[in-house]
């Protein structure tokens, strides 16, 4: 996995915010991956292992980095594909998207690094009646144990620095900072 990021160009080295608001050295920057059909294919697929066992009839991401993988997982194991987008701040289902009580859903994400976009799509899940059976992401970069209380599988495990705004040396260096994420 760490060479498909490296061959796509999906692994930034620089000063990035982080969509949980800290601050870190590197970025994973999935969207490159799904550059290339054939590796959005290949990742989805290979989430689809991972999770088949838990029969999800709906797959679920957050948009932005969710929502081409949500589809291709979906795809491979043959359930439906939603993806959740933010409006006023709040995680919602749009589009005419509904999950209908009881049916189990499977999250996924591109990169999980506090799983706070992931309970954002849980609750609202578990909002609607739908039963969160595990959780995926492409790569976890996790530093603190993530919050789920059901399965959670990753492609690869990947730690960086991660600093609080305050702290963040680079900021200190005056390296500009990067806003490469999708959370307004």
């Amino acid at each position: 996995m760490r060479e498909l990021l490296l061959k796509t160009g999906a692994l930034l080295e620089g000063h990035f915010l982080l969509s949980s608001g800290k601050h870190s050295s590197n970025y994973i920057q999935c969207a490159k991956i799904f550059e290339y059909p054939k590796y959005g294919d290949m990742v989805g697929e290979m989430i689809a292992r991972k999770i088949s066992v838990h029969s999800p009839q709906v797959v679920i991401g957050p948009a932005l980095g969710g929502i081409i993988l949500a589809y291709t997982v979906a795809r491979a194991i043959g359930a439906r594909a939603l993806f959740a987008e933010r409006e006023d701040g709040v995680m919602k289902l749009r589009r005419n998207f509904e999950i209908q009580e009881g049916e189990k859903v499977a999250i996924v994400e591109d990169v999980t690094t506090t799983g706070g976009s992931v309970m954002e799509v849980k609750n609202l899940v578990e909002s609607y009646g739908g039963v969160v059976c595990c959780i995926a992401s492409i790569v976890d970069r996790s530093v603190e144990p993530l919050p789920f209380d059901v399965p959670f599988y990753s492609l690869i495990k990947l730690v960086f620095p991660i600093y609080e705004p305050g702290e963040c040396p680079l900021c200190k260096q005056g390296i500009p900072l990067v806003k490469p994420g999708s959370r307004k």
